[in-house]
């Protein structure tokens, strides 16, 4: 019951949020934001003598991974952190009749671009809530990703029906 208490409270607050006109203040990164470490372009960390070793963020709805393309951004990175200290479990709700959002409990780094989505996409809205498509809309994003091994109608059936519960983890 308080699951879809909270489910309903956070669609709530997404048709709230949607509706707030965005400033360019917005995309600004605040000092809050979880910031990932910089990293060269050998994958290592700029602290000389430490090695690391980028894992892989992987992502499943409910109890199904899916193939997802990841974007080469700092929302991603943030999000990759998070995801590597333990498993990170999001509860989607359904809103609007065309994706699936839930909220990450933190802010990340973002760079908001107006985009039309399309099933299987995956970005950020308002620095602290992932979204994933399964129909279409336009709006100012920052993409994160894309499902890749499902069709349209495999995103509309795997996300259109219910509530669901998205689990990103590293390996």
């Amino acid at each position: 019951m308080k699951k879809r208490q909270l489910g309903i409270i956070v669609a709530v607050l997404a048709l709230l949020l949607s509706a707030c006109e965005k400033d360019s203040s917005e995309n600004a990164t605040s000092p809050t934001e979880v910031q990932p470490p910089i990293q060269s372009s050998t994958g290592e960390q700029d602290n000389p003598g430490e090695e690391t070793t980028e894992m892989k963020l992987k992502l499943k709805i409910g109890d199904m991974e899916v193939a997802t393309d990841w974007e080469d951004n700092e929302s991603v990175k943030a999000l990759r952190k998070l995801a590597q200290e333990e498993p990170l479990t999001v509860f989607m709700s359904m809103y609007g009749g065309f994706e699936q959002v839930g909220s990450l409990g933190s802010t990340l780094p973002r760079n908001d671009k107006q985009t039309t989505t399309e099933a299987g996409d995956i970005v950020l809205y308002s620095g602290n809530q992932i979204v994933v498509f399964y129909g279409s809309n336009s709006w100012a994003y920052t993409r994160l990703g894309k499902i890749t091994d499902k069709t349209a109608a495999e995103m509309k059936e795997l996300l259109g029906n219910k509530d669901i519960t998205l689990t990103l983890y590293t390996e």
